[in-house]
């Protein structure tokens, strides 16, 4: 099977701490219109372009290079990402 690798893209990140740091684009709360079995309710989530995903304490919020945002758990973000020199 052919390997692939991915192309280096700078990209903006933020981790979730919350109360202390919510990044931009993280909501809390429902994003359905109060229906009990919504399961956004009560929970950090972010708007992506498949839909809504929940993030979790210590998740990475990343901005791709078009703007979209998704969560990202540190284990994987790790994994993929290192710094770059400003």
């Amino acid at each position: 099977m052919p390997k692939f690798r991915k192309k280096p893209v700078v990209i903006d990140a933020s981790q979730l701490i919350p109360p202390d740091f919510i990044p931009p684009g993280v909501n809390f709360g429902c994003f359905c219109t109060g229906d009990a079995s919504c399961s956004l309710c009560g929970k950090y989530w972010v708007r992506t372009l498949e839909g809504p995903l929940v993030a979790s304490y210590g998740d990475w919020i990343i901005t791709g290079v078009k703007g979209e945002q998704y969560p990202c758990k540190p284990d994987i973000f790790e994994a993929t990402y290192e710094p770059v020199d400003a």
